[in-house]
């Protein structure tokens, strides 16, 4: 590895020694390390074999890839003897039973943004943990007790909740362990930086599109200051860079056949990244409720999501219920 000038050997408390007396974080500390192959295996590109080939479609409509269905096999056995119950995955059609004694349940989407895989830009997963319930996994967010992502970038960094705030770890390949670089982050009260994908804007309700021109009028507009626009087309890309450098992000239902409720899922991915706003100061609401308060009619929802700055979140919704 190179070595900068101003390196130094750090001293960041190990993930394992933070996690080991809470059997919550055992399972955090499971997904972990369950991450760790993946990220390999992303590394290594189409060198081996391509982990974008189509091999399917998951019961959302969605094209699954190689490495969607790869990670959430992965997962699953990493998962075996975590204490979970049932488990609920993007990439099968119907929630499982690992273990009818377990005491906890799992929704996960073991690869997020793999629309992304091969080009070098950010993906990860996305998880919540729930008490163990009768597995329908019908319930509120509300009921979750903890959450977390894994981003693979540059790093590979794992933020998680067991709801004493948002924690950021980073792999180191020196020790093979995560290292906490990142305890307790709040995101600032302000947003700088607004997430959306601004082809989508002509099909979108009155009320965002009359939000979305406001923003770009800066200073001359109504908001009286200039923002910046970033889309990296993966949701839990933006959660990480927002939950480091604050801002907002908007994937809102529109006029398009299929979209009429979204596109993110609201069970494993709505739902952590909201439970994760929360935890740092922030919001998660579909337009006009908060995430963790919708109770899903079916596993595979669809859902609106705009998250993170409090205020940020709370003008869009105020924007939406004037216009509409």
């Amino acid at each position: 590895m190179l070595v900068l000038p101003d390196d130094a050997q750090h001293d960041y408390p190990l993930l394992e020694a933070l996690v080991e007396d809470d059997d919550l974080g055992q399972i955090v500390l499971t997904l972990a390390r369950a991450m760790v192959p993946l990220s390999a295996r992303l590394a290594a590109g189409k060198l081996p074999g391509d982990p974008a080939a189509l091999v399917g479609e998951n019961d959302s409509g969605d094209a699954q890839k190689a490495l969607d269905v790869g990670a959430h096999d992965h997962v699953m056995a990493a998962l075996k003897g975590a204490n979970i119950r049932h488990v609920l995955s993007e990439e099968a059609a119907l929630p499982s039973c690992l273990d009818p004694e377990g005491d906890w349940d799992l929704v996960i989407d073991p690869i997020d943004g793999s629309g992304s895989i091969g080009i070098g830009a950010p993906l990860g997963m996305l998880f919540a943990i729930y008490p163990a319930g009768s597995g329908d996994f019908l319930r509120a967010g509300r009921e979750a007790v903890a959450a977390g992502y894994a981003s693979f970038g540059h790093s590979l960094d794992f933020g998680y909740s067991l709801g004493d705030g948002v924690h950021i770890a980073t792999y180191d390949a020196q020790s093979n362990a995560f290292h906490v670089t990142l305890a307790k982050v709040m995101l600032p009260d302000q947003a700088k930086v607004i997430a959306y994908n601004a082809s989508n804007e002509r099909h979108w309700p009155a009320g965002l599109q009359a939000y979305v021109n406001d923003l770009r009028l800066g200073k001359t507009g109504p908001r009286g200051r200039d923002f910046n626009m970033r889309w990296l087309a993966a949701a839990v890309g933006e959660l990480h860079r927002i939950i480091l450098k604050g801002g907002a992000f908007l994937y809102p239902q529109d006029a398009r056949k299929g979209y009429e409720n979204g596109r993110l899922r609201l069970t494993y991915e709505a739902v952590p990244i909201a439970f994760l706003m929360e935890q740092a100061g922030g919001r998660a609401s579909n337009g006009a409720r908060d995430i963790l308060d919708l109770v899903p009619k079916e596993v595979h929802e669809f859902v609106p999501l705009i998250f993170g700055a409090s205020e940020e979140v709370a003008l869009i919704e105020d924007y939406l219920a004037k216009n509409n």
